[in-house]
């Protein structure tokens, strides 16, 4: 029989080595316990769609991101989906893949914009039931671009355009902003460097209509929460007193 005591160092090893990863992988020693019935998405660095970006590039890859979506909808524990943001964008499609399957959750969800929710971000940060922008975070709204070979042809342009419209009618139907508003901000020339749009800050992003609210993690939890409780309530035919 292996004696207690000789199984003790191993153990402590053990503690040691999880300890080590804990601060090489999270930047903490103690990892936070116990079940949530929130889950949290984080979508950060840049959206990467069809093309693997260099390795240097933080990335936010949309086929880790719609299993994760899926599973949230189905795990019947999770009664309410966080999105979190610092995104400078990236792929267009990919974006709005992700937008889109945010807007469909039958679970009540938040989204809440940290740092930057800057282009295609910004639909994502709009596809939620309720948005949060902090005070110093920023969104630039500025029309798609194009990279690699482009065709100088008049069907490439009306391509565009429909994309472009794509983005518009997604990001007025899931906000309060206007159309024209939004297009004002996304064509205005002069405030972008060498480039054309508009960067909008926190109460600004509220004060257009593309945020309901300027806030943090505190609010995001507490509004989650209280449309979590609304949606239990109207399930089981109202609150009984």
């Amino acid at each position: 029989m292996a004696d207690p005591k000789q199984q003790e160092p191993s153990t402590e090893e053990g503690k040691k080595n999880a300890t080590l990863e804990n601060i090489q992988q999270l930047g903490q020693t103690n990892t936070p316990s116990g079940e949530s019935n929130i889950f949290c998405l984080t979508i950060i660095g840049q959206v990467e769609g069809h093309i693997v970006l260099p390795p240097q590039n933080k990335t936010t890859k949309y086929e880790h991101i719609i299993p994760q979506l899926v599973a949230a909808e189905q795990n019947p524990k999770i009664e309410g989906v966080m999105i979190i943001l610092n995104t400078v964008g990236g792929d267009v499609e990919a974006g709005l893949a992700i937008a889109e399957m945010i807007s469909t959750l039958s679970k009540p969800t938040v989204t809440l914009v940290l740092g930057g929710g800057h282009s295609i971000g910004v639909p994502i940060a709009v596809s939620a039931n309720y948005s949060i922008i902090a005070e110093t975070a920023t969104m630039t709204i500025h029309p798609i671009r194009l990279n690699g070979l482009v065709i100088g042809v008049p069907q490439t342009f009306e391509y565009l355009d429909k994309m472009q419209e794509r983005v518009t009618r997604f990001v007025t139907k899931h906000s309060n902003v206007t159309e024209e508003k939004f297009k004002e901000l996304m064509f205005k020339t002069g405030e972008l460097t060498r480039d054309i749009g508009t960067t909008v800050i926190g109460a600004d992003a509220v004060k257009y209509g593309l945020i309901d609210q300027v806030g943090g993690v505190g609010e995001a939890i507490k509004e989650l929460n209280q449309r979590i409780e609304e949606k239990k309530a109207s399930a089981g035919g109202g609150l009984i007193q």
